[in-house]
């Protein structure tokens, strides 16, 4: 399927940032539609190329996807790579992140979708990897989303953005289905943090999924990276895609 893409700027209301404007990253398909959304959260290195080409990716399945600048209080359109030094600036910018502010990015991204005349206007989708899959357990909260995915989401039963109790306390108030992907070798997710994940989703009654992939490492669905494992990866999208088609539908 033929796909495009743009930035935008989107209008946050009631953003603490310095303008209340951020920008965001949209794939869609070239023509047709209406097709369902989905929001995209970035790893601690911005929206650069990976998750540009993973927006590319899921707007070539018949989806419009959308990849909010969730660092633009601090720093816009921040694109790092993954030396040492990368990491460190990615977690500065990481650790001034809040709750609050997250959420206004996300409901600021589900409307910009929900105002697009090529989106449905029924339930979205939801990814993350690594700092966004944290992201993304937290926007599954919301109502809006009825399938959410969190790659190799790291910190959930440790802590929370911006303090506060860590954000698996917030599993029952998740919404729809929730998908959570890791591999056993992620040195920075041990396995008691995993089975933590699942017993909450499990005791709040939810649809989940949690899976573990073997030999895959933190960052396996990342090519950029030297973690990427290929097999772990593609297994993973198929259950993303898989999940989106059964409670989104395709375009």
């Amino acid at each position: 399927m033929e796909v495009s893409f743009h930035w935008s700027t989107l209008h946050v209301p009631n953003d603490d940032g310095p303008d209340g404007h951020m920008d965001a990253y949209f794939a869609f398909p070239g023509e047709g539609g209406p097709y369902p959304g989905v929001v995209v959260f970035q790893e601690i290195f911005g929206v650069n190329e990976h998750i540009r080409e993973v927006c590319r990716r899921i707007a070539a399945q018949g989806y419009v996807a959308v990849a909010p600048d969730v660092y633009h209080r601090t720093a816009q359109r921040l694109e790092l790579g993954y030396e040492p030094e990368d990491v460190a600036q990615g977690r500065q910018h990481k650790d001034k992140c809040t709750v609050a502010g997250l959420l206004a990015d996300t409901r600021a991204s589900i409307k910009a979708l929900h105002d697009r005349d090529d989106v449905l206007n029924g339930k979205l989708g939801c990814v993350g990897f690594c700092f966004g899959g944290h992201v993304a357990f937290i926007a599954a909260t919301l109502p809006e989303f009825a399938a959410t995915a969190c790659f190799y989401g790291g910190g959930i039963t440790t802590m929370r953005p911006g303090g506060g109790e860590p954000s698996i306390k917030l599993a029952p108030q998740i919404e729809g289905r929730i998908l959570m992907l890791y591999g056993d070798q992620d040195k920075g997710i041990p396995p008691e943090q995993v089975e933590q994940v699942r017993n909450a989703l499990a005791d709040a009654g939810k649809r989940y999924e949690v899976r573990t992939f073997v030999g895959a490492g933190h960052g396996f669905a990342c090519d950029k990276r030297l973690s990427y494992h290929v097999g772990a990866s593609n297994e993973a999208w198929k259950l993303v895609f898989d999940m989106w088609s059964q409670e989104l539908g395709k375009g």
